[in-house]
């Protein structure tokens, strides 16, 4: 099982070169060359300085740490929205923090926490117990249409097209500056320091942008 983090690949080889690869700094994680004459196979390799990339083998899924603690799918179909209620009642923590959580919810990353927020028209900011029961409706539909409408434009898609096509059918991440697509407000951004959100004021602050520092409040 592999865990590709945010800036780990898959490049796959109908014929891999016969002699070992070198040692060093490059990107380069892991090769595996499969069984048979062609020497077909893959390379795992990671961009940047900072490695996360993880490689487990493993004869269950669940010994590995991070998939033992997953919480469940939001495309299940006893993901309903009484279940998502249970998840937030009591909930302390803001909705984004909350919904990147792997332990909570499975498969929800930044980026596409950021198009469910939008979708829902709700601050990235606000508090996850503080729902109401027509927000949590709101919330369970907008995890459901987004997730299921990635899944259906990534469905088919080589591989190396796959990062590209998620990009592109992002409304708000990644695209700050640029007018939202609902509303015609520039979207805006808050920066951390390993990652960054963006949001649409007028859809999900009440037209309030958001400071941009760690541990954010609404501007008064």
């Amino acid at each position: 099982m592999v865990h590709l983090a945010r800036a780990g690949w898959i490049r796959w080889s109908d014929s891999l070169p016969e002699a070992p690869p070198r040692p060093g700094k490059g990107p380069l994680a892991l090769r595996l060359v499969l069984t048979g004459p062609e020497r077909a196979g893959f390379d795992l390799t990671e961009a940047g300085t900072q490695k996360h990339l993880a490689v487990h083998l493993v004869r269950d899924p669940q010994q590995v740490p991070g998939v033992a603690r997953l919480g469940p799918d939001p495309l299940a179909a006893d993901f309903t929205e009484e279940a998502l209620a249970e998840l937030l009642a009591g909930e302390r923590r803001q909705l984004k923090g909350l919904l990147r959580d792997q332990s909570v919810l499975a498969g929800i990353g930044n980026a596409y926490s950021d198009e469910i927020l939008h979708a829902a028209r709700m601050s990235p900011f606000k508090p996850a117990g503080s729902l109401t029961g027509e927000e949590v409706a709101l919330l369970h539909a907008a995890i459901g249409d987004t997730l299921e409408e990635a899944v259906e434009r990534a469905r088919g898609l080589p591989l190396r097209e796959l990062k590209a096509e998620k990009k592109s059918g992002l409304r708000v991440h990644g695209r700050t500056g640029e007018p939202c697509p609902v509303c015609g407000d520039t979207i805006r951004q808050v920066s951390f320091s390993d990652s960054s959100l963006q949001y649409c004021p007028t859809c999900q602050t009440g037209g309030r942008p958001l400071a941009d520092r760690r541990l954010s409040r609404l501007l008064k």
